[in-house]
């Protein structure tokens, strides 16, 4: 049956996995277990991934894609895998975006009538342009949803800068839903103001927390323009403009320098330990590489690259030989343009490669909970069956399997009809720090990062020890 084409044969890779036990690997449930609690001490007695981390934040710092940063970063994590024994550690090549932030960012109310001149806390959003040595100046009008921006009158929008002042919904446990569901103003927002002759956009940093810390993220331009500048200002000074514009009318004085350069080459950074028997399907673990150009990107992603990385070390240290070949990949420019992703992708489906499944760390490196599966919606339910008869042996490390997963670099590899989990953290403190000053070192436990590391590892070797084809 070698010859079926893949699609053929992908709908049953994990159907009558429990059956499947006693052939595979160690293969009776038992084995498995113990196998497990090794890998759970092995990490927290031996686990690398916080020295790692720690090593990153003070040798590399942040790691903006095209930058000097992201060229330490690179040569850092290559000779951290050269060191793990592996089969084989490479670099793969990607054409970046190079966006350079510029002298510290100006935003301040001028003149108020009843409260004089303030300097905002602000970020300029990443590839945004520049206003100019010169700055700008114009009056502000606040916007809660982008349907609203997109029913006003042009005359009510040009010349003025666009407030996007919609707060993420505290109500929500799960603090990525909240992220998503006020993101778009960030990501569109500026480019809908421009298309309706506004000269500036400033948007409500992304976070549930009230504090004075910018946030900074990318934002979508027109590659037809017009494109305006745009920047993050702290919820504190959301709140004290908001109120503000409640009673009087308000004028900004924005200056930021930012600037898109040329694209240049930059590389993701990939391991393997091969496969036994079945080298030609990979189960991937990654995050990404590159971080924005202020704090450590300790959480966002230098905890998944190093909890990766320690995915490999563990595999060595317990002694596991795996059937399927194991990948690490570092994926590079996740944060403002998904190249890393999207030439590891092509590139694999040129090679007519195989992901029985990837693994993505990219929620900080927090307290593991668990993981989201997602696959093509033909998929699904098989997958999520299967995996459930024997994740039962991850539940006494407080790990839920639910459905839908993956991430941003992992995403496009969904067409090669394999699964894709993300891992899912406690986050409620995640987007205090996320995209700015404040997502250094200091902010990750060790203990948290060991675990998350170990429950991605272990996952490695069930997905390997019980996945089947229907024709063996």
């Amino acid at each position: 049956m070698a010859g079926l084409p893949k699609n053929t044969i992908l709908v049953a890779i994990f159907l009558g996995a429990a059956y499947y036990s006693q052939a595979q690997n160690d293969g009776n449930l038992e084995s498995e277990a113990f196998r497990i609690k090794s890998i759970y001490e092995t990490a927290l007695q031996n686990g690398q991934s916080h020295t790692w981390l720690r090593d990153m934040a003070s040798q590399v710092g942040h790691r903006l894609s095209g930058s000097k940063g992201a060229e330490r970063a690179i040569a850092y994590t290559k000779n951290i895998l050269d060191s793990l024994q592996l089969d084989t550690v490479w670099l793969q090549p990607c054409l970046v975006p190079r966006w350079t932030r510029g002298e510290k960012e100006l935003v301040q109310i001028k003149d108020s009538p009843s409260f004089g001149s303030r300097n905002f806390h602000a970020l300029a959003l990443g590839n945004s342009i520049g206003t100019g040595p010169s700055g700008l100046e114009a009056e502000v009008i606040e916007v809660l949803h982008l349907d609203s921006l997109r029913a006003m009158p042009e005359n009510a929008v040009r010349g003025k800068i666009v407030f996007f002042n919609r707060p993420l919904d505290e109500t929500l446990i799960n603090t990525g839903h909240a992220y998503g569901g006020a993101v778009d103003q960030r990501w569109a927002g500026p480019r809908i103001a421009a298309e309706k002759g506004a000269v500036a956009a400033v948007v409500r940093s992304m976070t549930t927390s009230l504090d004075t810390f910018p946030h900074t993220g990318s934002t979508e331009y027109s590659v037809v323009g017009p494109n305006i500048p745009a920047v993050a200002i702290s919820t504190v000074d959301a709140e004290f403009l908001g109120d503000l514009l409640d009673h009087e009318t308000v004028h900004l004085y924005i200056r930021t320098t930012c600037l898109m350069m040329d694209s240049v080459t930059s590389y993701n950074v990939i391991g393997q330990i091969n496969g036994q028997d079945r080298s030609d399907e990979i189960i991937l673990v990654g995050g990404h590489l590159d971080s924005w150009d202020v704090g450590h990107g300790a959480h966002d992603d230098g905890s998944g690259c190093v909890q990766s990385m320690e995915v490999m070390y563990l595999l060595r240290k317990t002694g596991y030989v795996p059937r399927r070949s194991i990948r690490c990949v570092l994926f590079m420019n996740e944060e403002n343009g998904l190249a890393g992703a999207k030439a590891y992708s092509e590139i694999s489906n040129k090679n007519g490669e195989f992901h029985l499944a990837a693994i993505e760390s990219d929620a900080g490196g927090f307290r593991p909970l668990g993981f989201g599966c997602g696959a093509e919606s033909s998929l699904q339910e098989s997958y999520l069956k299967s995996v459930n008869s024997w994740w039962h042996l991850l539940e006494p490390y407080g790990l839920i399997l639910s459905p839908g997963g993956g991430g941003a670099d992992i995403g496009p590899l969904r067409t090669q009809g394999g699964m894709l989990f993300g891992m899912r953290v406690d986050s409620q403190r995640y987007f205090d720090y996320h995209h700015t000053h404040e997502d250094t070192i200091d902010k990750v436990h060790p203990r948290e990062l060991k675990l998350g590391a170990a429950a991605m590892t272990a996952l490695v070797t069930l997905i390997d020890t019980f996945a089947s084809r229907i024709y063996e």
